[in-house]
């Protein structure tokens, strides 16, 4: 199954995903632009970000069954039309309300691609193959974050707004051209649904919320991706600039680090988890406990953080993104490939809807205690930031709780069917066995 097609089908996808990452955060790069372009402030052009990402996570479990119901090939072309439909809006709009609507254009168009293009991976190649494949759909991805801040600006700067996002719809176009031509659901002769008869969607949802695998991925997903969302996509910047006081030189830079340390993680962690898949829900938790310490030393040192640890805060964000890829690995070894799109839409909801929230508390927050007199030295005080960011402990509290709970019921789901897992403590001491028994080998 691993065939030259398997590899032609799975580069069109990655393809298909780089392209929606590029429409999805092209707007964020032309904030000045886009300010002067309609005539408004800060906070009506954060609307622009905050309704296309509430477009994309209210999407994702009905894009989920519609993909189990129609495939891969129609939701990843007719996602491409829509982000082609929601760039040429843009490209016109002069006003605030067609702007919006271009961008939650844009939003339903990359809320159908990802899942439809991660379906691929389990139809087209072995199961050994798929978790590192998983994570280099969405490290490839991320690249499309680079092409929005090189060429695209650099192209937008040089020939003008209208031209700039005219391209862009371009490039949707050619997404849907490529998908049509080559991109297949699933290998010739094999069967969509040969676990069981075709289910309807209440039954496929029902069924793929019932499977506490499904929920296990949802909550990991959950947990270990929306801090580093919310800085990429909200308060990072401001923080790092207007609260701890660097420059904006210094800030892109970070934020640049961000993408390198994230492309970096991917195939480490799909390495990881293709050879230890009882140990994912672990890693998990891990790595959410750190990325709490280390948000708890920020945001208690006295006067501003230094760039050192400001580095490896950055550093530890990223791994985040690679790490929520552990959720769709949940969705795939615990969901037959009739229900995993569905299952998958579901586990890509948990991320998104995290990130939502806390953007909204942390602004909330940061209103509050200016409204209450709580910060005189402004509304983007270092102090006022570290009250609104620690917000973000409570929601990696709750969602480590529900991991745990969660977590129970899938061991008892798998000793059940013969498959035992042992506490960390032996795991360890087994692996350091198998490795001391494997150097003596060698003498």
């Amino acid at each position: 199954m691993n065939s030259w097609r398997a590899w032609t089908v799975w580069g069109i996808g990655v393809f298909a995903y780089l392209v929606a990452v590029v429409q999805r955060t092209s707007f964020g790069v032309v904030g000045l632009e886009a300010s002067d372009r309609f005539h408004v402030g800060g906070a009506v052009l954060s609307a622009f970000t905050v309704l296309q990402l509430v477009v994309y996570a209210s999407l994702q479990i009905p894009v989920g069954m519609l993909v189990d119901r129609f495939g891969s090939r129609v939701m990843v072309s007719t996602g491409a039309v829509f982000m082609a439909l929601g760039q040429l809006q843009i490209s016109v709009a002069e006003s605030v309300v067609t702007g919006i609507i271009g961008r939650m254009l844009v939003g339903m168009g990359d809320a159908m691609t990802f899942v439809s293009v991660l379906r691929l991976v389990p139809l087209w190649f072995n199961a050994k193959r798929a978790p590192l494949l998983t994570q280099l759909t969405g490290m490839l991805g991320m690249l499309g974050q680079l092409v929005s801040v090189i060429p695209f600006l650099a192209l937008l700067h040089a020939r003008g707004w209208s031209t700039g996002f005219l391209s862009l719809a371009a490039l949707s176009v050619l997404v849907v051209v490529l998908v049509l031509a080559a991109l297949r659901d699933a290998p010739q002769g094999s069967a969509r649904t040969a676990e069981g008869t075709p289910e309807g969607t209440k039954a496929v949802l029902a069924a793929a919320w019932r499977q506490p695998g499904t929920r296990l991925g949802l909550w990991s997903h959950f947990t270990v991706q929306f801090s580093g969302t919310v800085f990429a996509l909200a308060w990072g910047f401001p923080f790092m600039v207007a609260g701890q006081g660097y420059d904006s030189g210094t800030a892109a830079a970070l934020m640049s680090f961000f993408v390198v340390v994230a492309l970096l993680a991917g195939p480490p962690m799909g390495r990881f988890v293709s050879r230890h898949p009882l140990r994912r829900s672990t890693l998990v938790l891990l790595i959410t406990g750190l990325t709490a310490l280390v948000w708890a030393v920020v945001l208690l040192y006295p006067g501003r953080a230094p760039l050192w640890l400001m580095v490896i805060l950055v550093a530890v964000l990223a791994v985040g993104g690679p790490s929520s890829m552990i959720g769709f690995d949940f969705a795939r070894t615990f969901n037959p490939s009739h229900r995993l799109g569905t299952a998958t839409g579901i586990v890509n909801s948990g991320g998104f809807v995290a990130a939502l929230a806390t953007m909204f508390l942390v602004g909330y927050l940061l209103d509050l205690q200016h409204a209450l007199g709580m910060s005189p030295a402004g509304l983007y005080s270092l102090d006022a930031f570290r009250v609104a960011l620690a917000v973000q402990l409570v929601v990696m509290g709750f969602g480590s709780a529900m991991i745990f709970g969660v977590r129970r019921k899938v061991r008892r789901q798998l000793a059940a069917s013969g498959v035992h897992v042992a506490p960390l403590k032996v795991a360890l001491g087994v692996a350091l066995a198998d490795a001391r028994a494997r150097r003596l080998a060698r003498r």
